[in-house]
């Protein structure tokens, strides 16, 4: 099994060093094989397109389906958000990772001209992160409403949201309003409901119903 292991890696690592030699220098800013099986390629944005038709294109690569697509956000960085790509090569039987970064109000080209069910995708990294990407005529929110205002899951998105929503019966509407918290939902005592928990509901009829055991002499 070790054996199998170490020559998948080695594939790998062949594929990544492949795609580095055919593009131009400093596109592929580096390469790892993660667990012995997964293929991770940081990209820079500028040369997102063309490593993207390689990997699909190329007989030696083969990778013909976009998987997935997704986004992550970290704040610190200049960089702040990344764009992951996974794509999957059926005819090879294998898998690889693709991952590129852009700043927070900049854009990453679309790869939807490649493979059009990023639409979808990509709408969503939009969605949920605010993430541009170029060249997509169809950047609309997805799992959000079309009134929503912010990106959820950006990590200085407040939990409670900005607006609540509602039925107002003397409007006959949706409504939003901003959100307000009760008082009695700021303060927390900490407690768990386990600690707190002396009796449960029903146990007030197993004490009246219980049959005392001959006592000890």
């Amino acid at each position: 099994m070790g054996e199998l292991s170490t020559a998948v890696a080695a594939d790998l690592d062949a594929i990544g060093e492949a795609l580095r030699a055919a593009m131009p220098h400093g596109t592929v800013r580096g390469m790892e094989v993660e667990r012995g099986a997964e293929l991770v390629l940081r990209i820079r944005s500028e040369g997102l397109l063309d490593v993207m038709a390689m990997l699909r294109d190329a007989p030696q690569f083969a990778f013909e389906q976009l998987m997935d697509l997704g986004g992550l956000d970290w704040p610190e960085r200049p960089l702040r958000f990344e764009v992951v790509y996974n794509l999957l090569s059926l005819s090879r039987n294998q898998r690889v990772r693709v991952v590129t970064e852009v700043a927070d109000g900049g854009s990453v080209p679309s790869v939807a001209g490649l493979w059009p069910c990023a639409t979808w995708y990509e709408r969503e990294a939009w969605d949920m992160y605010g993430i541009v990407f170029e060249g997509q005529t169809d950047l609309r929110r997805i799992l959000t409403d079309y009134g929503f205002e912010g990106h959820p899951l950006r990590k200085d998105f407040p939990l409670t949201g900005y607006v609540e929503v509602r039925y107002d019966e003397e409007r006959k509407q949706v409504v939003y309003e901003p959100v307000k918290l009760m008082q009695d939902f700021r303060n927390f005592d900490f407690l768990s409901p386990w600690e707190g928990m002396t009796t449960l509901p029903g146990d007030e009829k197993v004490h009246q119903n219980r049959i005392e055991g001959p006592k000890q002499p």
